[in-house]
């Protein structure tokens, strides 16, 4: 239960949490920040000082917002843009962060100068005078009767600064380490600040006593005026990279107003609330606080208060409510994690992303399951993992497997044709070298040599498919198909990389770091409907992929197709074939001729023969004889579609008789599971021939009740602490009978 207390005028405790900035005192001891240059023109702004980089140590200043609902990151600027911010509550974030040394652009961790910022984009001219005024705060006023150098507090004493607003910059200071000298470019500490006479006890009084005529700071999701300390008490720290952020709600993001009753209010906004989860643990906050934050929507923040209100629940029942609710979802994000792309995955984005059910999260949430058990399934692996890219190439005649990169450079594969090969693996997750049968990132890929370093700038480039690629206009980072709609990449080149994310088990989403579903992918805005129906009615113009043996082009998935899969590693092999022997009137006989495929990986396509003969049916030996028997006038056009025909349903027939699943303890063939009525006759023959895959039949509940049972009580779970055990330990400590735990 979270303890209580009942405060005429509460103020939350500063703290250094786990996930909440940290805030300095005001008698913190003194913090070097280098020297300060000496100027002519004290007032000059700080990119105009020789030395730019003074206030880089103290704690950081309020850099940006971070929305819940996206994970994203925003500068105060942008988030002005877009209106998530009042201009007046940007404007005075904004220059806390000039009178603190730096502007803060906390998508690309840049800390700049007024000028600078104005420059690079982060800030526009609607705010640079004022925000070069306040940069004075920083680096110092001119004093207009004596020309010398003074600081903020002197200048709000002389009138120079407006007071309201100078104490703000004050405080801003203070909660950020300490007042800044401008003649030695220092944080300092209060003592120290008396000595130097640029801060005094009644202002110290006054900054540590905050009233209404010093909450200067606006929290947009609570709707309160707050001190620059109290405000800041209220971020997060990125872990990434360690910059103070402001969580804005979907409550804020959505524009959602709540109209409550003032006196229901003052009753949440005096009841404080400690708690032991979340970013809030650590600390006092108040309950109105907790109720207006993301672990809660703005329909259960009305029922709280429309609740209270009617009398239907007490404050403490509210408290006990919210208690549970953050408890549950910070057990969530703690729980079981995954491996993405390129880095962590949790249940709960598998469970948003509609990779896994919640009878599934549940199971993982209860230690039911495990994250390997999970990874077993295909369902799950293609969203994670995906499946393999074209890894590198089969040499037919010798059956040497290389990379791309080496094929190039015996000259087996076409620059222009192996770069795009290149592009399509790195815009799908790893570089690949098929002989280690290791994967890499670019960079790593360079660095062991698997392609050389004046291919690493456009490899880099097409990993940003990856990655994400920058939004230029927001510093937000967004996936391919976005870039591709912003006009970021070569609408043909972003087109190429896409299809080959699709072909290999989905749309990249760059900031979760797995593959969505299609219905997500365009929930999420990283595909359309348009972009779908484009990439599945093949052109010339989406054809990007050249077959070497054939000499067409070809979509990612079409030229995957032609590939052979090494049994072994499960890697898709581009297989190189020696056709030099064929002439040209043989090609154009065998491209016009073409069959009906009804079985096997082409079933219900029509090819033409030429085709067939390059793919993974026909062995080189098959090949030339067809070939010699055609050119010597011993086989015809219809007995060669006979003879392919028949091999590829001989083939099929032998992979189709193989079929097995995974049973208790062994593998069952699918022909026992029709034997003992698990499987009728005509899901057997969806399955041989091709219409249905084991993956989805595996799937049906009926099967798996049979192949894996249901679950049986599997252990104890001890309420008092919450540990789990097997029934064999739990009879060994006495908490079951013998006879019960043997039963």
């Amino acid at each position: 239960m979270a303890n209580v207390n009942r405060v005429q005028n509460g103020e939350a405790s500063a703290f250094i949490g786990e996930h909440t900035c940290s805030v300095s005192t005001a008698d913190q001891s003194q913090q070097s920040l280098g020297p300060a240059a000496k100027s002519s023109d004290p007032g000059m702004n700080l990119s105009q000082k020789q030395s730019v980089t003074i206030f880089q140590k103290g704690e950081c200043s309020i850099a940006g917002l971070l929305i819940h609902s996206t994970n994203e990151k925003m500068s105060i600027y942008q988030a002005k843009v877009k209106g998530l911010l009042q201009p007046g509550t940007a404007m005075m974030l904004l220059e806390a962060q000039a009178a603190t040394g730096f502007i803060i652009d906390p998508v690309t961790e840049q800390k700049l100068s007024v000028d600078d910022a104005l420059q690079e984009g982060i800030i526009g001219t609607d705010v640079y005078d004022k925000l070069v005024s306040a940069e004075k705060g920083a680096v110092g006023y001119k004093d207009p009767y004596t020309g010398d150098l003074i600081s903020l507090f002197e200048a709000l004493k002389k009138d120079l600064v407006v007071r309201s607003h100078g104490i703000r910059l004050l405080e801003a200071q203070i909660a950020t380490g300490g007042i800044i000298d401008p003649f030695s470019g220092q944080h300092i500490s209060v003592d120290a600040a008396y000595q130097r006479g640029i801060f005094d006890e009644e202002m110290n009084k006054l900054l540590s006593d905050p009233s209404d005529d010093t909450r200067g700071f606006f929290d947009p999701n609570t709707q309160e005026n707050l001190s620059y300390l109290e405000l800041k008490q209220r971020c997060v720290t990125d872990p990434k990279t360690g910059l103070c952020l402001l969580i804005v709600t979907d409550k804020v993001v959505k524009g959602i107003q709540l109209h409550i009753d003032e006196k229901i209010k003052a009753v949440f906004k005096k009841t404080l609330v400690s708690l032991k989860f979340g970013r809030f643990r650590g600390r006092e906050a108040t309950l109105w606080e907790i109720i207006n934050s993301e672990y809660f929507t703005a329909d259960q923040t009305k029922e709280f208060v429309g609740k209270v209100k009617t009398g239907e629940c007490t404050i403490e029942t509210i408290i006990t409510n919210v208690t549970t609710t953050i408890e549950q979802t910070e057990r969530k994000k703690k729980g079981v994690m995954f491996h993405g792309l390129r880095q962590k995955v949790s249940a709960q984005q598998l469970l948003d992303s509609n990779i896994i059910n919640e009878n599934l999260f549940q199971k993982l949430d209860k230690g039911l399951t495990t994250a390997e058990e999970v990874l077993q399934l295909q369902s799950v692996n293609r969203y994670l993992k995906g499946t393999c890219s074209i890894a590198g190439v089969l040499v037919e005649s010798t059956n040497e497997k290389m990379s791309i990169y080496r094929a190039m450079k015996k000259n087996l594969l076409m620059p222009g044709t192996a770069l795009i090969l290149l592009e399509a693996q790195a815009a799908t997750g790893f570089l690949i070298d098929p002989v280690m049968n290791a994967k890499y990132t670019v960079d790593e890929a360079v660095n062991e040599k698997l392609v050389s370093a004046d291919l690493r700038k456009k490899l880099l480039s097409a990993e940003r498919a990856v990655t994400g690629y920058k939004d230029p206009y927001t510093g937000n980072v967004i996936s391919l198909f976005q870039a591709l709609k912003k006009d970021l990449i070569v609408k043909d080149h972003g087109i190429r990389l896409l299809e080959a994310q699709i072909a290999t088990g989905g749309i990249i989403d760059p900031v979760n770091s797995h593959r969505l579903p299609v219905d997500v992918a365009y929930q999420r805005g990283m595909f359309d409907q348009k972009m779908n129906e484009i990439l599945s009615d093949p052109s010339d113009d989406t054809k990007g992929f050249f077959d070497p043996n054939t000499k067409d082009n070809l979509t990612y998935l079409q030229l995957m197709e032609r590939c052979v899969m090494e049994p072994e590693t499960g890697l898709c092999l581009l297989c190189l074939r020696d056709l030099r022997y064929i002439d040209n009137q043989t090609i154009i006989a065998f491209q016009k001729a073409t069959i009906s495929i009804k079985k096997g990986k082409f079933e219900r396509r029509t090819m033409s023969i030429w085709e067939c003969l390059n793919s993974d049916y026909i062995t080189d030996i098959k090949r030339r004889e067809i070939v010699q028997q055609f050119t010597s006038k011993k086989l015809t056009i219809e007995q060669i579609i006979t003879i392919i025909i028949n091999t590829i349903e001989e083939r099929e027939h032998r992979t189709q008789t193989n079929i097995t699943v995974d049973g208790f303890r062994k593998k069952i063939s699918l022909t026992e599971l029709l034997k003992s009525e698990i499987i009728d006759s005509q899901t057997f023959e969806e399955v041989q021939t091709g219409n249905l895959t084991v993956t989805n039949l595996l799937k049906r509940s009926s099967v798996q009740k049979y192949l894996e049972g249901d679950s049986s009580i599997a252990g104890v779970l001890v309420e008092s602490t919450n540990e789990k055990m097997s029934i064999y330990q739990a009879m060994k400590k006495n908490l079951l009978m013998p006879g019960t735990a043997l039963i």
